[in-house]
C-alpha cells in the first residue's frame, strides 16, 4: 500500500549543507515583555520557512524576529512565527514559518533551493558536468561532485 502525503510547502526547500552549521538568533519578547533570544542551528531552509535544532529549549513566544546570514549573502531580517516544536530528550526540533521577508531575500533562497534540487536530479541521472559555478548554491555546496580533483584519475 502506498501512502500519500499532502505537501503543504509553498516553496522548494534545501537542506543546510553539512559543513555550514549556521547559528540563527531568534529575538523575541516573552509574555511579561522581557526581550530575550535563543540560538539554534539551521537544518533546512525555504523562502517560506525553516527547520532548526536547539539544545537550549524552544522559543517562549509565538512570533519573533530572525537575523539570518548565509555565506555570500547579505543579512536577512525576517519576521516569523512558531509553526511546531518536537522534543526528544534535550533536543528541540523547531519549525518556523516566515511572515515577512524582503522579496529579494525570498527570491534568493528560492533560487538556491531550486539549483540545489536541480543538482541532485543531475547527480541521480548521472549527467556530466553536475557542478556549475553559476549555481546559486555553489558557495555553500559541499557535494563530492564539486571537488573535481577527486575525479581527475577516473577514466
Amino acid at each position: 500500500m502506498t501512502k500519500k502525503y499532502n505537501e503543504k510547502r509553498r516553496h522548494p526547500r534545501m537542506p543546510v549543507i553539512s559543513n555550514l552549521i549556521e547559528p540563527v538568533n531568534l529575538h523575541y519578547k516573552t509574555e511579561d515583555g522581557k526581550e530575550t533570544s535563543l540560538v539554534a542551528i539551521l537544518a533546512d531552509l525555504s523562502a517560506s520557512g525553516m527547520r532548526m535544532i536547539s539544545f537550549l529549549g524552544a522559543p517562549l513566544a509565538d512570533k519573533f524576529s530572525i537575523s539570518l546570514q548565509l555565506p555570500g549573502t547579505d543579512k536577512m531580517d525576517v519576521d516569523a512565527k512558531l509553526a511546531w516544536v518536537k522534543q526528544r530528550e534535550n533536543v528541540y526540533t523547531i519549525g518556523i514559518e516566515f511572515i515577512k521577508m524582503a522579496e529579494k531575500d525570498a527570491k534568493l533562497i528560492s533560487e538556491m533551493a531550486d539549483d540545489f534540487n536541480d543538482c541532485d536530479t543531475r547527480i541521480l541521472l548521472k549527467l556530466p558536468d553536475v557542478c556549475n559555478p553559476k549555481c546559486k548554491c555553489h558557495r555553500i555546496c559541499n557535494k563530492i561532485q564539486k571537488d573535481e580533483s577527486l575525479f581527475d584519475n577516473v577514466k
